[in-house]
């Protein structure tokens, strides 16, 4: 009965519907007919019964692409997903110390100012002069999102002055100091 296979939606959700009200016993020997091997013994007789619905779906419509059980088997081993990819033309804008840096990525690279620079904390580095995260300080990444966020002292100058966590003012939070990431990201239209 396994080996048919149904292009019609209908008769595939008409086949799950029926494999859903097995019993138990049933199900466990529907398992093997689909999945050539015994069930395992945690699953539950529904966990089951929807294993069985989606590879019934799968060969019916087709499984996932390479990419997307890649993603997944990462996720399964816990490893960190890859990277979000910027596409070439995406413009980042990014005001620091009352200036503002416009950053467009390239084929292979950033550029900015007329200079491609392999990384985002590249111009971070130059920007800043200190080391940075590129992509924490161009706000593509949280402070939680990998990587610690850094401690500054109270001692900590910016233009001569002390930082200030931000006062509450007659409009609520303002920031003291202008130098909190504000980001614009603009995208390439498809070509």
């Amino acid at each position: 009965m396994m080996r048919r296979r149904w292009r019609e939606p209908a008769a595939i959700a008409a086949e799950i519907d029926r494999v859903r009200s097995l019993r138990l016993d049933a199900l466990r020997r529907q398992w093997r007919r689909v999945f050539g091997r015994v069930p395992p013994a945690g699953p539950s007789k529904d966990l089951l019964g929807r294993m069985i619905a989606a590879r019934l779906q799968e060969r019916a419509f087709g499984g996932l692409d390479r990419d997307s059980l890649r993603f997944l088997q990462s996720l399964a081993r816990h490893e960190r997903p890859a990277r979000r990819q910027l596409k070439p033309g995406t413009v980042l804008v990014r005001e620091y110390q009352g200036r503002r840096h416009i950053v467009t990525t390239v084929r292979d690279g950033f550029d900015w100012q007329g200079t491609t620079y392999p990384s985002l904390s590249a111009i971070a580095r130059a920007i800043t002069g200190t080391a940075w995260s590129g992509p924490r300080f161009f706000a593509l990444q949280r402070a939680g999102d990998g990587s610690k966020p850094k401690q500054k002292s109270a001692a900590a100058l910016d233009d001569g002055r002390r930082q200030r966590r931000p006062t509450n003012g007659r409009n609520g939070p303002q920031a003291v100091n202008g130098s909190s990431p504000v980001l614009h990201v603009e995208t390439a239209p498809n070509a």
